[in-house]
């Protein structure tokens, strides 16, 4: 029997395809293929790719494992996905390359620059993200020590400072002019596999009574992996105390302050991994908990997602319809 979600869906079973909104256009995964699909001046531009999968019981696919090795692979794929909607999307949403791209592209030619613009553009975004979302607030929250004893306590107010960091930055980007149609499309390939998760044909007027917020969006991960930043730089920094006596009777100075903020670093990636495992989790199972879970990233959704037009419902079809298994069902979450 179909499961009620947020009211106007029915879902009847989860897929693990997903995507995230371009220039102009939507990536969308399945579990062979992956899909860019762009609206350009002459139309809708599909580009389809085979997706590398690691064969089932490797080392790539043991749990927490695959929780790292699938975050950097999403990252890399969709910095490539937002490159070459760039490439394709109308002149008025492209930007001129800078003296420094032309440069760069002259000296290790145009394939090799692809490459390299990606490691760097993968770098930036990964450097911006833990250098605002984790390092800062670490930061500040590492001041508050000289009043603070409980390491629970400590790490709950650098929790607060983080989602606080983090809701202002996703208010503030939704607010900006030429965000709004990326969240737009954002919202299009949410609608899109919310029809396509109900068993109805994937057409522009069934994708439009959508909803456009979606339970497995990489906002609610983000939120995950921040909530659960929280309990774990308890637990962690707890154990390390413990192990390292010299290192209680530093607490409150510089090199403490350092060496904390450096122990949490090294310890994202752990925090990663059990966040991915825990989103598994939610994405297949529907119940009061999983609700909870969900819940502050589906309101979150409200600031990362717009409603679309039909123009952009076409681009999501085309996206999802693109990497379909050939077996139906082989896309189950």
């Amino acid at each position: 029997m179909a499961k009620k979600n947020d009211g106007n869906c029915c879902e009847k079973f989860k897929t693990m395809i997903g995507g995230q909104a371009l220039i102009e256009g939507i990536m969308m995964r399945g579990p062979e293929k992956d899909s860019v699909v762009v609206r350009t001046k002459d139309g809708l531009k599909v580009d389809v790719k085979p997706r590398k999968v690691h064969k089932k019981g490797s080392f790539c696919t043991w749990p927490l494992i695959r929780g790292v090795v699938g975050f950097f692979d999403s990252q890399v794929t969709g910095v490539k996905a937002l490159m070459q909607s760039a490439d394709l999307a109308p002149e008025e949403y492209q930007e001129e390359p800078s003296k420094f791209d032309a440069w760069l592209e002259k000296k290790l030619g145009n394939e090799k620059f692809q490459k390299a613009l990606i490691g760097i553009a993968v770098a930036l975004g990964l450097c911006m993200s833990i250098g605002l979302f984790f390092l800062l607030p670490m930061v500040i929250g590492s001041f508050f020590d000289q009043w603070i004893d409980s390491l629970l306590l400590l790490n709950l107010v650098e929790g607060l400072i983080r989602m606080v960091i983090f809701a202002a930055y996703m208010i503030l980007v939704s607010r900006m002019g030429e965000m709004k149609r990326v969240f737009a499309y954002h919202g299009a390939e949410h609608k899109t596999i919310r029809c396509y998760e109900a068993g109805l044909p994937l057409t522009v007027e069934n994708v439009r009574k959508m909803t456009r917020k979606h339970p497995r969006c990489g906002t609610s991960f983000l939120l995950v992996v921040m909530l659960l930043s929280i309990l774990l730089f308890s637990v962690a920094s707890t154990v390390l105390l413990e192990l390292v006596p010299a290192l209680a009777a530093m607490q409150g100075s510089l090199w403490y302050r350092v060496i904390m903020i450096v122990y949490k670093l090294a310890l994202l990636p752990v925090v990663v991994a059990f966040a991915y495992e825990i989103n598994r989790f939610v994405g297949r199972h529907d119940n009061w908990f999983t609700r909870i879970l969900t819940g502050p990233g589906m309101w979150f959704q409200n600031f990362t997602t717009n409603e679309p037009d039909d123009s952009m419902i076409e681009v999501g079809i085309a996206a999802v319809e693109a990497v379909l298994p050939e077996k139906e069902g082989d896309d189950r979450w």
